[in-house]
């Protein structure tokens, strides 16, 4: 078992299959590639994508379908490949990828979800990228609901 020192979620045990492997890293994060998914049934849907080199990284994210049932992804050939995939078809299984989209507190107090680059994993190869949408179809602060106070943060980092 790996032992990560969390900040925002304590300190938290893993089996090192479940460690994900981002080779690019995140944008702005870009040296951070290792994270697991956690999930706490009193904040569902939001998972927690908490680093595992670097414990003060950690990003609220939840499921692109939670968010908008019918969103459209588009996902450049080089992200395909990060992911290990080499056909735009192989994203329909979806019981093979996890869809994911960061979330942060606006200053207005809602919560918006970046839908303009969402989180791609490939369940089998434990691999992920933030695909940066080539066209402006969706916004990286589309708002979805009520954030609590205003002003707070929804990233753990």
């Amino acid at each position: 078992m790996v032992r990560i020192h969390s900040r925002q979620l304590g300190e938290i045990e893993v089996n090192p299959e479940q460690i994900l492997d981002f080779p690019n890293g995140v944008p702005g994060f870009e040296r951070q590639r290792r994270f697991v998914l956690v999930e706490r049934a009193a904040f569902a849907p939001i998972v927690f994508l908490q680093c595992v080199d670097a414990p003060e990284v950690c990003f609220f994210t939840a499921p692109l379908a939670a968010i908008d049932p019918r969103y459209e992804l588009a996902v450049t050939p080089e992200d395909l490949s990060v992911i290990g995939l080499c056909d735009p078809l192989q994203l329909a299984n979806r019981d093979e990828l996890i869809y994911l989209a960061v979330l942060a507190a606006a200053e207005n107090g809602l919560w918006a979800a970046n839908l303009l680059a969402p989180i791609l994993i490939e369940r089998r190869s434990r691999r992920g990228v933030q695909a940066v949408r080539v066209d402006s179809r969706y916004s990286h602060r589309h708002p979805i609901g009520p954030a609590g106070k205003p002003g707070s943060e929804a990233s753990c980092s």
